[in-house]
């Protein structure tokens, strides 16, 4: 039998490539509101990172997120998305 594969994503915050369920998605919509999508079935490109403040502290520094939809991010939307992260963890 063959074996199954494990879908890898790169966190935008460490870099590291990790399995997809262990991720957070991060979601922008067709209206470009962002958000952090924690069960994977919001419609909309989404971008992964760890579930620690401090991923998303980094790709915020290094506008990682920004970079990846192609749109500003405003402060207050990274604040939002660290309090659901803190939460969930």
């Amino acid at each position: 039998m063959a074996e199954r594969r494990i879908p890898l994503r790169k966190c935008l915050g460490c870099g590291e490539m990790k399995d997809k369920r262990i991720l957070v998605r991060v979601v922008r919509n067709k209206e470009g509101e962002i958000s952090l999508d924690l069960y994977g079935k919001k419609p909309g490109r989404g971008a992964y990172l760890c579930k620690n403040a401090e991923c998303l502290k980094k790709a915020q520094k290094a506008r990682r997120l920004e970079k990846a939809f192609s749109s500003q991010i405003a402060p207050e939307i990274f604040e939002q998305m660290e309090k659901e992260i803190e939460n969930a963890e």
